[in-house]
């Protein structure tokens, strides 16, 4: 908000007070009613500062929640392996696998001195 010069709500209250008949003269009264006002619009804009101050902690405060709620409730990435771990994962795939010629070389041969039935 824009903020209240001090001699502008004395000057607003004085019309006010002309427009109903009451004339103010210089006088002890007068100047009251001018430091009044003076304390008056200090304490509005004094409280509009505030009000803004609060209102940008406010935001902080409630964007800070908003990231906290955000990063609690996002969904969990799956977890990623280290290059090393795949290499290690891929290399024990391709020791297990085994090809028809290396099968056939695993198998145990016939004793010698036996006959095998054909």
């Amino acid at each position: 908000m824009n903020k209240i010069d001090k001699d502008e709500l004395f000057g607003h209250v004085s019309e006010f007070l002309k427009s109903k008949g009451v004339q103010l003269e210089t006088g002890s009264y007068t100047r009251t009613i001018q430091k009044g006002c003076q304390v008056l619009a200090d304490t509005i804009n004094l409280s509009q500062q505030a009000m803004e101050r609060a209102k940008s902690g406010f935001e902080k405060k409630i964007d800070q929640a908003r990231q906290i709620i955000h990063e609690k409730t996002a969904p969990q990435k799956p977890p990623v392996q280290p290059q090393a771990a795949k290499a290690s994962t891929s290399s024990r795939r391709t020791a297990k696998a085994k090809t028809p010629s290396q099968n056939s070389a695993n198998r145990p041969q016939p004793r010698k001195g036996t006959k095998r039935a054909r």
